[in-house]
Formats: structure tokens, sequence, C-alpha cells
């Protein structure tokens, strides 16, 4: 498949490397979402100086992850 794309002015370009950018919106949000999972699945802290997570961390981190999920359900769209 090949894939041309033509844009006049930079009102245009803004548009376009937004979309040619969307590879790396994903792998940022399959970033986030596995450091939230970690939170949730081996019970590590979000905070960088705190190593065990609290119990009301995990229940925050659940609802964010559910959320995102939602999110990006909504839009058709998934990280797998």
């Amino acid at each position: 498949m090949k894939v041309t794309i033509e844009y006049d002015g930079n009102e245009e370009q803004d548009e376009i490397q937004v979309a040619l950018d969307g590879y790396k919106w994903k792998n940022a949000m399959w970033e986030l979402d596995q450091h939230l999972r970690r939170t949730t699945k081996y019970q590590s802290s979000v905070l960088d100086f705190v190593d065990v997570a609290t119990e009301t961390e995990i229940i925050v981190v659940e609802s964010i992850r559910e959320s995102i999920g939602r999110i990006l359900s909504g839009y058709n769209l998934n990280l797998d």
C-alpha cells in the first residue's frame, strides 16, 4: 500500500503531523497503561519514591485504566 499526503499551507501541516504521529500516541498510551497495570498487578506505587502502592492508589489506578479503556473504545481504538 502506498499513501501520498499533500498539503497546502502551514494550517494543514499541523493536522498532517498529528495524523503521522498517531503511532507515537498509541505507544505513549500503551506505556501509560502498562505503568498503571504494574500498580494493580504487582502493587508497585505509581510514585517513584514509594515502593508499595496503597489500597487507595490501586483503586484510583483501576478506575483510570477503565476510563482509558472506555474512551479508546468510544473512538473504536484499542491498545493491542
